[in-house]
């Protein structure tokens, strides 16, 4: 699977699952309810305790049903053990130029945490495809319009911030993807795992109903 294939693979199924738990235990159970939930997009966060073993594992366990990649990841050494293990775009809260060329090295998306126009080229002038507007919800909705007036070519991905409420005002406005983080988990009180099978539910639900429009 090459690095466009993987790309358009993100952008089918729109809905990516930024995952943090406690312990690989958690979160794998995590990982469990959000994919029996409908989304095939996931995220695992290098906040995870043992995350490169967490990643092996959903990979060997999920393949190629879902699109595994790994966020939270600070450098270029990281992202290498990552891909490794399996993962299939990195994801990052800055950007990195090193973790840039590295992706490019083995044709793996790179998702970079931008904030600014000045983020965004720089970026783009190290190859990565997808941005990650990160805060999101700092940010709003309305700064993909506000970016992709002058940069018309960039695909942009919030995460931090979206919500069932929001949603649509992201899409909207031309969003390549979605992250989705701890409203995910947002109902969990430490036992009731299907919650997040059904939060998952409703973001599918919600995504398929704004694809009817």
């Amino acid at each position: 699977m090459n690095k466009y294939n993987i790309l358009n693979r993100l952008n089918k199924n729109f809905l990516v699952a930024v995952v943090r738990g406690d312990s690989v235990s958690q979160t794998t159970l995590f990982i469990d309810e959000m994919i029996e939930g409908g989304i095939k997009n996931i995220e695992v966060t290098y906040t995870v305790p043992n995350a490169s073993n967490l990643i092996e594992e959903i990979s060997n366990k999920y393949g190629e049903n879902i699109v595994l990649g790994a966020g939270t990841v600070m450098d270029s050494t990281t992202a290498r053990l990552a891909i490794e293990k399996g993962a299939k775009y990195i994801v990052s809260p800055h950007f990195d130029k090193n973790i840039s060329k590295l992706c490019n090295i083995y044709s793996i998306p790179y998702l970079p945490g931008c904030s600014s126009s000045t983020e965004i080229i720089e970026a783009l002038k190290y190859g990565s495809d997808l941005i990650k507007l990160f805060p999101g919800g700092h940010l709003g909705a309305k700064f993909i319009k506000d970016i992709k007036g002058p940069i018309p070519n960039v695909e942009l991905m919030p995460s931090g911030g979206v919500n069932l409420d929001n949603m649509y005002d992201w899409i909207k406005n031309g969003c390549f993807a979605i992250g989705i983080g701890s409203d995910l988990t947002k109902d969990f009180t430490g036992a009731n795992y299907e919650s997040i099978r059904k939060k998952a539910e409703a973001y599918v639900n919600a995504y398929k109903s704004f694809e009817g429009e």
